[in-house]
């Protein structure tokens, strides 16, 4: 069975280059190799200058996957993602090739490699709490799921009402908490956990210069673009960061160069939230982004026999 390798860490460290070098050096060692994108943003449409999403010129003939899968309508879930994405990564390696996956969306890369099980839910029991929420807000929401089950809770944002909803919904329906990677899971998908690291000051700055790119780049015009397809009735694509600030901006409830300082630091804070949930993974196997080569990590592979 060809190898799968996951490429993680949090924004702006570097995930995209060392997975594209990887991928070309599989391709000499397989037949070939593709990569798997593993940022839930980067399933938008239309999402392209924010996410930071490779170009198709910058893919260097690479097949990429989970891209461009969504609507900025529709409604990015993780039990979807865990099923498309696992049967990607089947397809690759039954085509005889290696498959690269890289992102930072933490839930999204434990979905796929881990045994997380996703019951269903009950759409009337969560358009009541839909209903709740918009009489008590999501602070009052938040204490609920508190009080029903701390440990549910604890990896759900305050402010994450669709999570906070979506626990709720599962305590409510089948009297359980949903499963979540507080804890190692077993095993679904075997993979190389590769993890990239930098300073922290050194991501603080790269996130700003990152930032300055992207509205040089035209990232205002292309949120513009976005809501004229419908980004502000989508559930999750307009809660992204950078093009929720600028939605505000238009809007004429902040000033864009305002926006522009809200995305850095919500940026800022996200990283610190992916390096806490990436720091519970013991299976990870952490590199220096400035240093690693693909040639490491097919060390890596070799010296634990996965290659």
């Amino acid at each position: 069975m060809p190898p799968t390798f996951v490429i993680l860490g949090p924004t702006a460290v570097g995930k995209t280059e060392l997975s594209l070098e990887l991928a070309v050096t599989l391709a000499e060692k397989f037949s070939d190799s593709e990569i798997v994108n593993a940022d839930s943003m980067q399933l938008y449409r239309g999402m392209d200058i924010g996410t930071a999403k490779v170009s198709l010129s910058d893919r260097r003939g690479i097949m990429h996957h989970m891209l461009d899968v969504l609507d900025v309508t529709q409604t990015a879930t993780v039990a979807e993602y865990q099923r498309d994405a696992r049967a990607a990564i089947e397809q690759i390696h039954q085509r005889g090739h290696a498959a690269v996956v890289v992102g930072g969306s933490g839930l999204f890369i434990n979905a796929l490699l881990d045994d997380m099980q996703f019951p269903a839910g009950d759409p009337e029991v969560r358009l009541r709490l839909e209903k709740e929420a918009e009489d008590i807000g999501t602070a009052a929401m938040y204490e609920r799921l508190v009080t029903r089950d701390p440990i549910a809770a604890a990896p759900v944002l305050p402010t994450n009402l669709r999570r906070i909803i979506r626990a709720l919904e599962v305590i409510e329906v089948t009297g359980a908490a949903p499963i979540t990677s507080m804890r190692e899971l077993p095993e679904v998908v075997p993979a190389i956990r590769v993890g990239l690291r930098r300073d922290r000051s050194d991501i603080d700055s790269r996130i700003s210069t990152r930032v300055e790119l992207m509205w040089q780049q035209g990232f205002v015009s292309e949120v513009e673009h976005l809501l004229s397809l419908g980004l502000e009735q989508g559930v999750t694509a307009s809660k992204a960061l950078g093009y929720q600030q600028i939605v505000s901006a238009i809007k004429g409830e902040c000033s864009m160069e305002q926006a522009k300082e809200d995305t850095v630091f919500g940026t800022r804070r996200y990283v610190r939230r992916q390096e806490s949930w990436f720091k519970r993974d013991s299976r990870i196997h952490w590199f220096d982004a400035d240093s690693v080569t693909a040639d490491d990590v097919i060390t890596l592979a070799n010296r634990i026999g996965s290659t």
